[in-house]
Order: structure tokens, then sequence, then C-alpha cells
């Protein structure tokens, strides 16, 4: 069994590295831009940021710890079916404390999309990755697709949500720091 767990994820080594990667230099991004648009002034701002901006860092960052758990050398299936775990429960608490924070938040009403986005979708990529470990010891290689497959959806969900923060920020930034040379 520990032989073949091992033959199984070596054969996404490839996969996970253009994910991680890609969530890594996201997050990386969305440093810099949050940087670059630190001046700009809107009311309200710093609890949409919180309620949206920084749970798309979150789905970046766990797209990269999904890849390294999924790299890392393991003995066995346990290990690995562990740490998924955890790291989707981390996932869907995390979506649940955004959830909370979005509707808290006075700036931004959110409509149907941004619910699907940043609400529905992460949920489902999160739950997909926990059944996931819960099931692959029946049946490895279909659980590691799943895992594949949220993996890529949070890359881009999170994509999706930190473009919309961003064009969000800079729609509504005061005139004066829109035009400034």
């Amino acid at each position: 069994m520990v032989e073949a767990a091992t033959s199984v994820l070596s054969g996404w080594e490839s996969f996970y590295v253009i994910v991680g990667s890609s969530g890594a230099a996201l997050i990386g991004l969305q440093f810099v831009v949050i940087v670059l648009i630190a001046d700009v002034r809107i009311e309200g701002s710093g609890d949409s940021i919180a309620a949206f901006g920084t749970p798309t860092v979150m789905h970046f960052a766990s797209a990269l710890a999904v890849s390294a758990v999924m790299s890392a050398p393991w003995g066995g299936l346990t290990g690995v079916r562990t740490a998924l775990g955890l790291a989707a429960l981390a996932g869907l608490w995390f979506v649940v404390r955004a959830m909370i924070r979005a509707r808290r938040q006075q700036s931004y009403k959110p409509v149907l999309e941004d619910w699907i986005w940043h609400t529905l979708l992460p949920l489902v990529a999160y739950s997909i990755i926990l059944i996931a470990a819960i099931l692959a010891e029946l049946h490895t290689l279909g659980a590691f697709f799943a895992v594949a497959t949220a993996a890529l959806g949070l890359l881009f969900i999170g994509i999706h949500n930190a473009w919309d923060t961003v064009v969000w920020i800079v729609v509504n930034a005061k005139p004066d720091l829109r035009n400034r040379p």
C-alpha cells in the first residue's frame, strides 16, 4: 500500500509544482497590488478588504499548502489524508468567517455573484478536499484527482476574487486620487 500511495503521488509532482508556484506568485502579486493602492481612500475599505481581500490570499495560500502536502515524500496515505483534512477544515472555517465579515461590513452590499465566488465556490472546493481526504483510502486515484481539481479551483477563485476586489477599489476610489499624475 505504501508503494501504491507513493507511486500515485509521484505522478502529480509537476502539477503541484505549477499550482503551488502559481499560488505563491499570486500571493506576492496581491501584496504588491495592496501596497500600490494603499493610499487610495475608500470609506470603510478596511472592513471590505478583510471580508473580500484577505480570503483571496487564503485561497492562494491553501492552493500552495495543498501543493506542498501533495508533493511531500509521504510513506503512506495516513499523513496525506490527515494533512489534507486539516487544511480543508481550516479552509471551511475561514470561508464561514469571511462570510460573517462580508455580512457585517458596510461599505459594499454583496450581490449574488459575490456570494457565489466568495462563499459558495470556496466552500465547495474545501469540501471536495475534505471528502477526498476521507475517501482516499477507498479510491486513491479518484481522491487525488478531486484534490487537484479543488486546488486548481482555489487558484481560479482567487484570481477572480482578486480581480473583482481591485476593480472595485479602483472604481470606488475618490476622484482626486484616481486622476493624480
